[in-house]
């Protein structure tokens, strides 16, 4: 769904954010509710529910884990639809975002993912320079980076998600009172 009918009708849908909390608490769509990809699976009762009564639009940064996240709940048969581009394309639309107050803003998981691999990459280049196995570590984190494109999954973000930074802060509604909205 584009960002122009999503705005027109945001008022029909439950809107559920996929991201990290961290990333959530940045900022998202107005009365987004915050089930972390990683998570779905666990409030799928819920989220039938909250079909039942209103269709569900799923987002994301970008699209893609919210792409994810509607596949994952149309194997469970929950009807969802996801917002094309993420909140990236409801931003740059001019559309507003809600934030927590005094909320850190952790840098996008698309964005941290870039710099954990390209570390990584030169990490074994320079390493095998002293050490020429240590190149071993380079051609691993490419062929995890193929695998990640070729498979539309990425290990190395679920990993950074369980980081702290990425993770609910003080302040953040407890997963169990999000699942209780959703079904109220």
């Amino acid at each position: 769904m584009t960002t122009a009918e999503a705005a027109a009708r945001l008022g029909t849908f439950t809107v559920v954010d996929v991201r990290t909390p961290g990333e959530y608490a940045s900022g998202h769509l107005p009365g987004a509710h915050n089930v972390p990809l990683d998570r779905l699976d666990e409030a799928s009762t819920a989220l039938t529910e909250a079909a039942l009564r209103r269709p569900l639009l799923i987002v994301c940064a970008s699209g893609a884990r919210s792409a994810r996240g509607c596949a994952r709940l149309a194997d469970l048969e929950v009807p969802a639809a996801t917002l094309e581009g993420g909140t990236g394309a409801w931003a740059a639309a001019g559309h507003p975002l809600e934030r927590q107050a005094g909320a850190r803003t952790p840098w996008p998981m698309e964005r941290q993912v870039r710099l954990a691999a390209g570390s990584l990459v030169v990490a074994g280049f320079l390493a095998g320079l002293a050490q020429p196995s240590a190149h071993w570590l380079s051609g691993l984190i490419g062929a995890g980076l193929v695998f990640s494109g070729a498979t539309n999954t990425c290990g190395m973000a679920a990993l950074l998600a369980r980081l702290p930074h990425n993770r609910p802060g003080r302040d953040a509604a407890p997963f169990e009172e999000t699942l209780t909205r959703l079904t109220a």
